[in-house]
């Protein structure tokens, strides 16, 4: 049945000349590219603690979401069934297994975060942050590299993070002391999981001698979404015990500081990780890709953006004088 959805797809996307594909492969990319400087914003400037619980979200379901996808081992469909033929540039994309989507789970805790997060400002934001979330998943169907269920166990994934993180979130405010205990514990679960899927065994099919699909390459999203579990907790401390940062607003110095600061984290998203694995190799290199980009979010830049604030505050209260 999945499959049959998936060739009515890919009918109707040959009946419209592919006139759609460029727009679902848009929208698909940029939820694993770019999607991610959103919340990152948020949380320099806008709200500290929101911008956090989304990213939190993101970076838990993301990592788990890795464990359980190098767990199924799924194969992709145009693997399962030859009619099966992605759209597009779809299929450069769609690295790792199939099962389930991991477009899904990068937009879903982004999405849904923000459109959480974002509920009680302006409700038709929330609307339309999951349309586009709904659309994300939508997408990979129509790209014919995930199958209705991988895409529909990837939503409740995220569902599922976002009341977890959110549940956290409120247990925390009453014992925040707990909070290093929780770092602690996320950080050896994320390098038990990066041993965990180094060390398993993985389905070794072969078709005319040739290995079918190659679980070394697979494993290459895991190494960088498992570190999310790793970095995480290691850039959270920092930032907690030595920096200590707060959102500035969307006003002065410390606005403009956290544009700024998009334009390094850009460039990193677009050129650094071919650049680490071809020093590191494709494993460590993407875990290394995925530490440096947390620990920039989540703790080197907003030493920037308190600096800036500082700065500008000694200012205003010498312009005072």
């Amino acid at each position: 049945m999945d499959i049959e959805y998936l060739l009515f797809l890919q009918r109707f996307r040959e009946s419209i000349n592919d006139s759609l594909t460029p727009f679902m492969e848009g929208i698909s990319l940029f939820a694993v590219t770019y999607l991610i400087m959103i919340p990152v914003f948020v949380y320099w400037v806008v709200s500290k603690r929101k911008g956090l619980y989304t990213l939190v979200s993101y970076y838990l379901c993301c990592g788990f979401n890795a464990i359980v996808k190098l767990t199924v081992c799924a194969y992709r469909p145009w693997i399962r069934d030859a009619r099966v033929h992605p759209a597009g540039d779809a299929i450069t994309t769609a690295t790792g297994y199939s099962f389930p989507s991991g477009h899904t789970v990068t937009a879903g805790p982004i999405y849904g975060g923000l459109a959480v997060v974002s509920w009680s400002w302006k409700k038709f934001v929330s609307v339309i942050l999951g349309i586009f979330l709904l659309l994300t998943a939508f997408s990979r169907n129509y790209l014919g590299v995930h199958t209705p269920q991988d895409v529909f166990v990837g939503i409740c994934e995220s569902v599922f993070w976002l009341i977890i993180v959110a549940k956290i979130f409120t247990y925390l405010d009453e014992h925040p002391e707990k909070e290093n205990l929780l770092l602690l514990i996320c950080f050896i679960v994320g390098w038990l999981g990066i041993a965990y899927i180094t060390f398993k065994p993985y389905p070794m099919d072969y078709v005319d001698g040739k290995l079918l699909v190659d679980p070394q390459k697979m494993m290459n999203d895991g190494y960088g979404d498992i570190c999310l579990l790793i970095a995480f907790p290691f850039a959270r401390y920092i930032e907690k015990r030595w920096i200590g940062f707060q959102a500035p607003g969307l006003k002065g110095a410390g606005l403009a500081a956290g544009i700024a600061g998009l334009i390094p984290l850009f460039l990193m998203i677009k050129f650094m990780r071919p650049a680490l694995d071809g020093v590191l190799g494709t494993h460590w290199g993407h875990f290394a890709n995925t530490f440096i980009i947390v620990l920039y979010c989540i703790a080197l830049w907003p030493l920037v953006i308190k600096a800036v604030s500082k700065t500008e505050a000694k200012a205003e209260e010498k312009a005072e004088k």
